[in-house]
């Protein structure tokens, strides 16, 4: 029998997850504020604000998963309980959650906080420095708290079509990194973000934690200046290290044992594709 998939959350990861759902023979709710009506022909979309729990009345009988990829409109504390403290409580108020077989839920790897560059994985104890990572731990816990089949999928920093912010400041000479002592970033490419979270929504016998990126955690200055050198650019001067992220290196190993394969392991090839693109 096909899956009876909820999508929360229908941006860029969302609707990249959607695609494939779709070509695997899933039925595939959409659920965000202003449904896009050039999308896929076969996917069903919902209007509804995780906010606001009338608007979540009527939803689709027989859900079986459940895919979160709702982010917030807005960095701040109240924005973020919004969507991962009520939205998440409105959403599974509303669903017969006796039939759901595995809810998917992207988090963050922020819920880690600073480790001076020190290896992460999943039994690292979270200390999140900032409300996106303490909110999003609560929201797991949550959801764990409830009996509910979940996996949490803890994605590094995001990059790929699209999301040029990063390559915009270098070519302004807007971009800074510290280099004494480094700080330790990491990666994924959002179609391995995307790709990650349909592997663990139908992975049979799942952990209940799996941390999203790629093979290659680099130093923040390492990587500034490699990507300046690709678009011509002046290399980066030193700076402060990104607030409330902390430098640690994250740990795939669990991810690609339950048999995911990375389309994009190295950050610098998946960005020199993008520069060249």
């Amino acid at each position: 029998m096909n899956r009876r998939i909820l999508l929360v959350g229908a941006g860029d990861v969302g609707l990249r997850a959607a695609r494939e759902l779709l070509t695997q023979g899933d039925e595939v709710w959409a659920l965000r504020r202003h449904p896009a009506a050039t999308e896929h022909e076969r996917l069903h979309w919902l209007a509804a604000d995780l906010g606001e729990p009338e608007t979540l009345r009527g939803l689709p009988r027989g859900i079986t998963h459940v895919a979160w990829a709702a982010a917030p409109d807005a960095r701040t504390a109240q924005a973020y309980a919004r969507v991962f403290t009520d939205g998440v409580k409105h959403v599974f108020g509303a669903l017969d959650c006796g039939v759901l077989q595995r809810v998917a839920f992207v988090s963050s790897s922020a819920v880690y906080g600073e480790h001076g560059g020190g290896p992460v994985n999943e039994d690292t104890p979270p200390a999140p420095p900032g409300h996106n990572g303490r909110i999003l731990l609560e929201a797991e816990r949550w959801l764990a708290g409830q009996g509910l089949p979940a996996v949490a999928l803890r994605l590094a920093g995001i990059y790929g079509p699209g999301r040029t912010q990063l390559l915009d400041r270098l070519r302004a000479g807007q971009a800074r990194a510290p280099v004494e002592p480094p700080h330790w970033a990491n990666r994924i490419h959002v179609e391995d973000a995307a790709s990650a979270l349909v592997h663990l929504l139908t992975l049979d016998d799942p952990q209940p934690v799996y941390i999203g990126c790629d093979d290659t955690p680099q130093p923040l200055h390492e990587l500034y200046a490699y990507l300046a050198d690709l678009l011509g650019a002046a290399a980066p001067a030193v700076g402060p290290a990104p607030a409330g992220v902390g430098s640690k290196r994250l740990d795939n190993a669990r991810l690609k044992s339950s048999g995911y394969a990375l389309r994009w392991p190295d950050s610098r090839a998946g960005y020199a594709a993008l520069i060249n693109a």
